[in-house]
């Protein structure tokens, strides 16, 4: 099969074509010929050498795809050779076939192309495990997302607006601030020439938010902290802006907060076969009624991978770039 690989650690260049054995189908898991893949923050972190497959993960970058199920270990499953399926991957997902478990392939939702679905699962996966399983955003409370124009934000954004929150984003530039306030958010906070802290507070009359969906951490977080309401919570995914931070560890224990961080890709199939059973029953109906919509900034061909991780690191797009490989 067709696949780009990982040369060596570096920049963009280093992803190439290549020629790969087809992936061994094990008990449990389906073999998908891939239509299209994501492509993921995560994926530059592995290109550059800073994000390692777990073990017994494959080598190719990749984790998320939608295609058709042309094997596998059906027999305790909904699944029939031939669906049109999503799914959830450690890697590999850069290449014309793909291995999953079971437990991580969720149904195309109605009215989807394969495109639209193959910008679901990292995304969706990530949200929902952080924002409402860890920071457990419920009820009528508040969430605001940093990068609001990212993949993971534009998730954030629509399906909390769906459920019914209020929702806040920063974002660097006007287009994006709008694009935000397009997908749900009630308002975009330009991080260029706004305080967020301030923002927020001026919004929720001095209260503060009651989650937040962090991916710059670094000298973010004590802002944070000031902007949180009593008992809010931080969900870290990521530390684009740094790793260290100081905090008020007064201000923690006064007012009860929390600050969770978390890594999807190394946990186990049956913590994630939980989020994808949770997706199916409270987000699919969500996606079949356009509730919540595909954003989709670029499709580059398989071959054309370095340049859909050029657009990635220069954070000029707004929503998911993906690759099509058939």
């Amino acid at each position: 099969m067709r696949a780009i690989e990982i040369t060596q650690p570096g920049s963009p260049e280093v992803l190439k074509l290549c020629e790969r054995p087809m992936p061994v189908v094990k008990t449990g898991e389906v073999l998908i010929k891939v239509h299209v893949a994501g492509i993921n923050r995560p994926d530059v972190f592995q290109r550059k050498g800073a994000y390692a497959p777990p073990p017994g993960a494959s080598d190719l970058p990749g984790l998320e795809v939608a295609g058709e199920i042309v094997d596998g270990d059906l027999d305790y499953s909904t699944f029939d050779i031939g669906d049109q399926v999503c799914a959830l991957v450690q890697g590999g997902g850069y290449a014309e076939y793909c291995v999953a478990p079971i437990e991580q392939v969720l149904p195309v939702p109605k009215g989807w192309s394969m495109l639209e679905a193959a910008t679901i699962p990292e995304n969706y996966f990530t949200v929902w495990s952080n924002v409402f399983d860890r920071a457990r955003l419920t009820g009528s409370e508040t969430l605001l997302v940093q990068g609001g124009t990212s993949g993971i934000g534009v998730a954030a954004i629509q399906l909390a607006s769906a459920l019914g929150h209020r929702v806040f984003a920063t974002a660097g530039s006007a287009d994006k601030i709008a694009a935000c306030q397009e997908l749900g958010a009630e308002r975009g906070i330009n991080y260029k020439t706004e305080d967020f802290v301030e923002v927020v507070k001026s919004l929720t009359t001095d209260r503060g938010v009651d989650v937040i969906l962090d991916m710059v951490g670094g000298d973010y977080v004590p802002r944070e902290v000031t902007c949180l309401a009593d008992d809010g919570r931080i969900a870290l995914i990521a530390t684009l802006g740094g790793a260290k931070t100081t905090l008020d560890l007064g201000q923690m224990l006064y007012r009860r907060l929390t600050i969770t961080g978390a890594t999807l890709r190394p946990r186990s199939v049956e913590f994630k076969g939980a989020i994808a059973k949770n997706l199916l029953k409270l987000v699919w109906p969500l996606m079949a009624e356009r509730k919540i919509k595909p954003v989709i900034h670029s499709v580059f061909p398989l071959e054309q991978a370095a340049q859909a991780h050029e657009l990635m690191e220069s954070s000029t797009h707004v929503g998911k770039i993906m690759l099509q490989v058939i």
